[in-house]
């Protein structure tokens, strides 16, 4: 994974404000951030209150945990883990993750026309665990290792996740297959 950039100056300045207390500065910190983490945590879970409340929890750690928080790293990424881990449990809580990837419902819809097929549309198509291993792969930048040791589960299994997932996604934009 490459080096981490560094914090921005104003940042940095607001973290170590809202460390002493300015309401401010952390009102600033969030609305700088709870639009991108909101929409990680819905992209994550598929549903709007879902994601609400992971994006009140993790600024809610945040809060707690600033103090610990290093101001020369830059504080997105830091809530990008928060959520997408408060994401991961929430839908293990919901028991909406089989106990075998190989059990899993994978759709199977009609054809319809491709133009009208939209990623986010065909992310939400898939079950909950491959969604959220293919993000987090995909767009997060997690890795095979990371994710297989988040989810309990080996390296092996997130790579079979990630590849059947994309193939799926591969499968219904040839075929323009959509939800209806």
């Amino acid at each position: 994974m490459p080096d981490m950039p560094e914090a921005n100056p104003e940042e940095a300045a607001l973290v170590r404000r809202a460390r002493w207390g300015d309401q401010a500065a952390f009102a600033t910190l969030y609305r700088a951030h709870a639009k991108a983490i909101h929409a990680l945590a819905y992209r994550l879970t598929g549903n709007a209150a879902a994601a609400e409340d992971i994006t009140q929890d993790t600024f809610l750690k945040m809060l707690g945990f600033l103090s610990g928080l290093r101001s020369d790293a830059p504080l997105r990424p830091w809530l990008k883990r928060v959520a997408a881990n408060a994401a991961i449990d929430r839908l293990r809580r919901e028991r909406r993750f089989v106990a075998e990837a190989d059990e899993q419902a994978w759709p199977d819809d009609g054809p319809g026309p491709a133009e009208e097929v939209e990623m986010l549309g065909l992310l939400q198509r898939l079950p909950p665990l491959a969604r959220t291993v293919v993000w987090l792969h995909e767009m997060e930048g997690w890795s095979h290792p990371e994710l297989g040791a988040r989810f309990g589960r080996s390296q092996s299994w997130s790579k079979s996740i990630v590849s059947r997932a994309l193939a799926q996604l591969r499968q219904d934009l040839k075929t323009g297959n959509r939800d209806e």
